[in-house]
């Protein structure tokens, strides 16, 4: 499944993306001191087209019916033939404030790059580079994928949906004609150097909803003439919990939890709204479904019981699912550019959750973590956490990584 690129032609690219080291981490700095949230990256995808556009790759941007907000890159090989290979990175950050000091230290108050897409998107960039320079060495195609809002979703503009971007982007074709993708993840739990994968699931279907009840509102003095929503929200979290418990498959891994309860004013009236919001996580698509339509019968009782009315969003997550053949090129290529002591097989999948689950479904593929942790260093603080950095030798061992994917496994 190689993009046959010869021996000789693949040493000369690792040490290509070698030299490379410095202006990834300019470049991971610089996205780091501008994060951007969910589908408002227009400074990252402008960075982003630059530079591909510099390197003489095609570039569409606006990729995404709804949004609009994704970069895709096209490179050709000068050779005839090969496959046709996908490589994702994501583009956002998260509503943190960072408590490091260091001088790349964002410069946006309350959102920072804690999950890593900056590290990323400078790793895509890397691999991008890299191969450009040597497209006549390889026949093929790889699209160089740069995604907005994995962290989370908005509603659609166009049909009210809620949808990350990964959906976004696929649902304007990204992934026709793939016959495989790929997506790193850095992972302060693994030591820089290393990579781990999983050989099947990797991570859960993360799923979001938000239940909104409307009462009627009145005094304490006369509850008869309203509509409680806290009433309703009570007895919703109740039947819910008691869904979770007595409903769903105990043999099947899943989670949920309510994030955010908000009702009421004044402490003497009756609130006539409510809105409750939270996430659910489990592997099967059958649970998944369940539990989504517990969610929206628990609402709907609720608010029958006690006379008022009820919406409901959902942002269904799918898990994440590594093919088998792929799973064994990313052994390969993790053995070439880091050595088979390495790559680690992980054996539990996190309950985490991660959009690239919806290539996964569609496109044969795989999910790698890259180990960015380093005890000497003092960094292992975990994703989505303030104090989140990692070692930035890491750089470079994923677009080696990448292009190994692309040009030797």
């Amino acid at each position: 499944m190689s993009l046959n690129i010869n021996k000789a032609a693949i040493e000369e690219m690792m040490a290509y993306a070698g030299s490379l080291h410095d202006e990834l981490i300019a470049i991971r700095r610089d996205l780091h001191r501008h994060p951007e949230l969910l589908y408002d990256t227009d400074r990252t995808a402008a960075l982003v087209a630059g530079l591909l556009k510099e390197w003489g790759i095609d570039v569409r941007t606006g990729v995404g019916p709804h949004f609009g907000k994704g970069v895709v890159g096209v490179l050709r090989g000068g050779l005839e033939g090969g496959r046709t290979l996908l490589l994702r990175a994501d583009m956002d950050a998260l509503p943190i404030t960072e408590l490091n000091d260091a001088d790349y230290k964002s410069s946006v108050d309350g959102v920072m790059h804690a999950c890593g897409h900056d590290a990323h998107t400078a790793m895509l960039l890397g691999a991008a580079k890299t191969l450009a320079a040597y497209r006549e060495s390889f026949a093929g195609e790889i699209r160089f994928v740069f995604q907005p809002a994995e962290e989370g979703a908005l509603s659609s503009p166009l049909d009210g949906r809620l949808l990350s971007g990964g959906r976004d982007m696929i649902e304007a074709g990204i992934l026709e004609g793939v016959d495989r993708c790929y997506a790193l993840h850095v992972w302060p739990e693994l030591d820089a150097g290393t990579i781990g994968i999983h050989s099947l699931y990797a991570m859960a279907a993360s799923s979001h909803f938000h239940v909104t009840f409307q009462g009627t509102n009145g005094h304490h003095s006369s509850p008869h003439l309203a509509v409680d929503a806290i009433q309703m929200t009570g007895a919703y979290i109740a039947g819910v919990n008691g869904m979770m418990a007595n409903s769903i498959d105990p043999r099947e891994q899943a989670v949920l939890a309510f994030g955010t309860v908000r009702a009421g004013t004044v402490i003497n009236a009756i609130a006539e709204q409510s809105v409750i919001t939270g996430t659910f996580r489990a592997f099967s698509k059958q649970t998944v479904a369940a539990i989504s339509a517990g969610l929206e019968r628990h609402a709907q009782a609720a608010s029958l019981a006690y006379g008022g009315f009820y919406h409901i969003a959902l942002r269904e997550g799918i898990a994440v699912v590594n093919d088998g053949e792929a799973v064994e090129e990313v052994i390969r290529a993790g053995t070439a550019v880091l050595g088979g002591e390495n790559v680690r097989q992980q054996l539990e999948p996190s309950l985490a959750g991660e959009d690239f689950g919806w290539y996964l479904d569609r496109v044969p593929g795989a999910f790698i973590l890259l180990g960015c942790g380093n005890e000497s260093l003092g960094i292992r603080e975990g994703l989505h956490r303030p104090k989140f950095d990692l070692d930035e030798s890491v750089l470079v061992h994923g677009t080696r990584l990448l292009v190994q994917l692309a040009a030797g496994s």
